[in-house]
Parts: structure tokens; C-alpha cells; sequence
């Protein structure tokens, strides 16, 4: 099944939801930043631990190009927290309980685990640009390599 993202050049999907300290966070509210917006299935799960703590250990880099770094999951505020503490990460994580906004950027869609299907989020990366405009989609991220990948994407840009 195919995944229905946003039209790139496009302007990028707003949103408002909480943060892991139960914040409003609105994309709205970044513009002169770039944003990387990545979706990830469920904290603190071993792959999506991995994804975030190279972005954690490469926020110098990010900071240095404009970036700031967003991770969206279906996971409730305070599950958000627990993650942040355990592994000390550096950039926010929202709560998309309802996948409302991950429905919005398509990737809230059907899986497969082990033979079973299911609806859930599918791992991928969002650049959005300093005007709000989305500029580039990373539909293969490996979660070893996320890091160094965006920032050679970002650097291509």
C-alpha cells in the first residue's frame, strides 16, 4: 500500500499538540527554523531508541543548519517524558494519541509484523523549510543511520 504524503514544495501540514511536559507545540510557531519532523512507531522500543539517540548526539550539528528536531509517535505525554529522562534527549517529542497528525502526513497506514497487519506509523522523516514549506521526505530511514542521512540531506538542500 502506498503511502499519501504531502506535496512537496508545498506548504507543510500544521499542527498543534502537546509536548512530553504536556506543552502546546505548534508548527506554526517555528517558521525561521528548519524542522525536521520525524514519525517513529512507539518509545523506547529498540530501534526507535537507536533513531533517537543519534539525533541526540548529533543536535550540535542540527543546531549549527537552523534545525530543530521533533519526533512524533502515538505515545501519551508522560510515556514521552520516561524516554526523554532514560536516554537524556536534547529536542522535543509530541504525543499524536488520536494519529491525527500522522494521518495528515500519511503515514498513519497499514503494517506488517509477523504475519499480522495492523494500522500504525510508519518511520519516516520530514525537512520542512524555513518558510513552513515542505522540501524533502525520507520514506527508507534506517534507524542506525538516520543522523548521518539527514544531515546529508539537509546539506543537499
Amino acid at each position: 500500500m502506498a503511502l499519501d504524503f504531502p506535496e512537496l514544495g508545498q506548504p507543510a501540514p500544521d499542527f498543534t499538540t502537546q509536548n512530553q511536559r504536556e506543552e502546546d507545540v505548534s508548527l506554526s510557531d517555528l517558521k525561521g527554523k528548519k524542522v525536521v519532523l520525524y514519525f517513529y512507531p512507539k518509545a523506547m522500543t529498540p530501534g526507535c531508541t537507536v533513531q533517537a539517540c543519534g539525533l541526540r548526539d548529533t543536535q550540535k550539528e542540527l543546531e549549527d543548519r537552523n534545525v530543530v528536531v521533533l519526533g512524533l509517535s502515538p505515545d501519551a505525554p508522560k510515556r514521552l517524558q520516561k524516554f526523554i529522562d532514560r536516554d537524556e534527549l536534547n529536542f522535543d517529542l509530541l504525543s499524536d494519541e488520536d494519529h491525527a497528525i500522522a494521518e495528515k502526513y500519511g503515514v498513519w497506514a497499514m503494517k506488517k509484523f509477523m504475519g499480522r497487519e495492523f494500522m500504525g506509523v510508519h518511520r519516516i522523516t520530514f525537512i520542512i523549510d524555513e518558510d513552513g514549506k515542505l522540501v524533502h521526505i525520507m520514506e527508507k530511514v534506517k534507524t542506525k543511520t538516520h543522523h548521518d542521512d539527514l544531515l546529508a540531506a539537509l546539506d543537499a538542500l
